[in-house]
């Protein structure tokens, strides 16, 4: 009964089993945001808040996640920690989901399309601040991928790290291709 869930459910279960430390004692939807602004923003929509909470409570529901209430201290703490029906459900999902295309939703490729309707120095200004943006984006990407080292137990997650580099470089490339042209 779990074929309701939404690709940002898989990716919470996901980060829940990311490392041994989560699965074992959970963690919670404000750890889970800090995690997946950290991970997921690089290559997916980082969910907000009220998002992760919905999904948290859709996964409580079909019984993939369990919700453990931490009272030590003065304010008790919901953790919550993945199922190994959660586990198996992240499992299939990723063996029989489809490998869809992504959808590009890219701001500056849109405006770009309407550029008749903006004069050359906006144009030039638009771009300028894109790539300054991939700049600092790239930046803080790469700290993550020098965060994760070598290790083997973070090994795919240092692979989509590289990935989104490349894809950096290339959007700087196609700007530098797109300015050669105007």
């Amino acid at each position: 009964m779990t074929t309701s869930l939404s690709t940002t459910s898989y990716a919470l279960l996901g980060l829940l089993v990311f490392d041994g430390v989560s699965s074992q004692q959970g963690m919670t939807g404000y750890e889970l945001k800090q995690r997946a602004d950290l991970t997921l923003r690089f290559y997916w929509v980082s969910p907000a808040m009220s998002q992760i909470y919905t999904e948290l409570d859709k996964l409580r529901r079909h019984g993939l996640i369990d919700a453990v209430d931490d009272t030590a201290g003065k304010r008790t703490t919901r953790r919550f920690v993945i199922t190994a029906e959660g586990r198996t459900s992240l499992e299939t999902w990723l063996h029989t989901s489809e490998h869809e295309f992504p959808i590009l939703k890219h701001p500056i490729a849109l405006r770009l399309l309407m550029g008749a309707l903006m004069g050359p120095g906006e144009i030039e200004a638009m771009l300028d601040g894109y790539t300054s943006a991939l700049a600092k984006r790239r930046s803080e990407l790469e700290s993550v991928r020098e965060m994760l080292g070598d290790d083997p137990a973070v090994a795919y997650p240092a692979h989509v790290a590289e990935w989104g580099l490349a894809y950096y470089d290339a959007e700087v490339e196609i700007v530098d291709k797109l300015r050669k042209k105007l």
